[in-house]
């Protein structure tokens, strides 16, 4: 039943996150399958589920007994509500090396070697440990590699990853001032024919976030933005919808974290208004940083 529900919320997030899809139509033999699994987490001692659609309501029958499937609401996918932090995973990886290149280098060696995930092992092309200044102030922090990444071992260089770099360029920055990494190092693995890309699993996040914490243990950063809700779900177990993350600094082991929307998510809405969202976002990370701020700056995206 734990599969079933994490490739439906694995489903859901490809539709939403990657598709643009806002709302979710079921037939009535999904919508009956899915009151008996949601029923089915309700027992005692176990979280509501969340996944991306109504859940009709379904009263216990008279003299029946038993406790009813909840009344018809609309539910997050791979969020509780309200959202609550999931344990993440605390493995420490030791590293050697006498400065931060030295470290990162052996760092990366023992991501290369990795075997954990069978299944993404045998699918790879490569690793994609992440690229940038080890002495960097700012780590940006994604969900994991695309195809285009796998192909050529660094992250975002894809569309989003083109958009990126405008958007740290709009910093007043280079893309060689930053680090960028991702929550997982391999591309997590799609059916033989089936395009795109899908979320990680959170087995193959827990198994993976141990290389990114020890980068950022590494790098020491003063500031992480996290691209997307996965990159916000893999670091600090924060879950729920951007809408509601974005825009307030996290906290991960005394480095603040500012939650903003994927690059991709511009790529589909590219709307004005939601791209001063993610600008806003980015403008407080520079002040965190106190990183010099133009009047020019302050207004991009601003309505005219």
């Amino acid at each position: 039943m734990a599969e079933n529900l994490e490739a439906l919320r694995g489903y859901v997030h490809f539709l939403r996150e990657r598709e643009g899809v806002r709302q979710i139509k079921l037939t009535r033999a999904a919508r009956e399958g899915l009151v008996k699994l949601v029923g089915a987490r309700r027992a005692p001692g176990n979280d509501p589920v969340e996944v991306g659609t109504r859940v009709p309501s379904r009263p216990t029958p008279p003299g029946t007994a038993g406790t009813a499937v909840p009344t018809t609401k609309t539910v997050i996918a791979g969020a509780a509500i309200p959202p609550q932090p999931r344990p993440v995973s605390n493995e420490r990886i030791d590293v050697t090396g006498a400065t931060k290149v030295e470290q990162l280098a052996h760092l990366n060696e023992r991501a290369q070697a990795c075997q954990k995930c069978p299944h993404l092992v045998a699918r790879r092309h490569t690793v994609v440990f992440g690229v940038g200044d080890p002495d960097a102030q700012l780590m940006f922090v994604g969900e994991g590699p695309g195809e285009d990444e796998d192909l050529k071992g660094e992250p975002f260089v894809g569309k989003a990853g083109q958009l990126l770099t405008k958007m740290i360029a709009a910093m007043g920055l280079a893309r060689e001032q930053v680090y960028i990494a991702n929550i997982v190092k391999c591309r997590p693995d799609m059916p033989p024919g089936v395009p795109g890309n899908r979320k990680p699993t959170r087995e193959e996040m827990d198994t993976c976030v141990p290389y990114l914490r020890a980068q950022i243990d590494i790098i020491k950063p003063r500031a992480l933005v996290a691209l997307g809700a996965t990159a916000i779900e893999g670091l600090v177990g924060a879950t729920g919808a951007m809408g509601a993350l974005r825009g307030k600094f996290l906290d991960y082991r005394g480095v603040p974290v500012m939650p903003t929307y994927h690059p991709s998510y511009l790529l589909r809405n590219q709307s004005t208004a939601e791209k001063r969202k993610v600008w806003e976002d980015l403008l407080k990370v520079m002040e965190k940083l106190e990183l010099p701020i133009n009047e020019k700056q302050r207004g991009y995206f601003l309505a005219k």
